[in-house]
């Protein structure tokens, strides 16, 4: 007898699907999308929104029909956590540069803390940092900035919807932000260094939601890997 003709075992992921990864810290976005790719052997992949290779946390994962929706995920509202290190700058505005002393921080009190992020809240103009994907001149600023050229970042508007301040534990401040997309979570921490007249830099962030898609609900890049060689062991059964 002839067993009747089944369907590839990823025609699911060919068709179109929407995967909810937790980036793990030091993986591009990029990264993640050729680890997709490989595992679900589909041609068709891409990413919406980018974190930092620093960053961890969501990132939608888009393959098949599905990434049409991608320009839909990017213009959704994002949430974030993480901490601040008040007292230090850096280049980058994150740890990628090394971190430079500015100020010791004994006039720092709490309430100029919390009372200082009200500064950010609502409809505002932001720079982005020199180290971003932002086209000037036709590159990756952050190719001159690492050249050491100097670059002129212009303002752009977003919203943040909120900007709370969860845990203070000096010289690191921890954070809730709620923003627009476009927003540059390590442009805002140099501006809330600048504002307390400190200097900052971001020490660590987490995507935790873009529109209704949760990090909970995410899986690990080894979660997903089992997913898939389950999918393969159950077609060839």
């Amino acid at each position: 007898m002839y067993k009747l003709e089944r369907e590839s075992w990823n025609e699911e992921f060919e068709k179109g699907k929407v995967i909810l990864v937790d980036k793990p810290l030091n993986w591009t976005s990029f990264d993640v999308v050729k680890k997709i790719r490989g595992l679900t052997k589909t041609s068709k992949v891409g990413h919406a929104g980018t974190l930092d290779p620093l960053a961890t946390g969501l990132l939608i994962v888009c393959t098949g029909k599905f990434t049409k929706r991608i320009n839909e995920f990017m213009a959704a509202e994002k949430e974030y956590t993480g901490s601040i290190t008040l007292g230090y700058t850096t280049a980058s505005y994150d740890l990628e540069t090394e971190p430079v002393f500015q100020s010791s921080l004994e006039h720092i009190a709490e309430d100029m803390i919390h009372n200082a992020t009200q500064e950010f809240v609502g409809n505002i103009m932001q720079v982005p940092p020199i180290y971003s994907a932002i086209k000037k001149d036709g590159k990756a600023s952050y190719l001159s900035a690492r050249k050491g050229i100097d670059i002129k970042m212009e303002p752009r508007p977003i919203v943040i919807k909120e900007f709370s301040i969860t845990s203070i534990e000096l010289p690191k401040v921890y954070f809730k932000v709620v923003c627009s997309t476009g927003t540059y979570i390590r442009s805002l921490a140099f501006d809330f260094g600048n504002s307390l007249g400190c200097g900052a830099h971001l020490s660590s962030l987490i995507r935790t939601r873009i529109g209704e898609c949760w990090l909970d609900d995410a899986s690990s890049l080894d979660e997903f890997s089992k997913e898939v060689n389950q999918t393969k062991e159950n077609y060839a059964k």
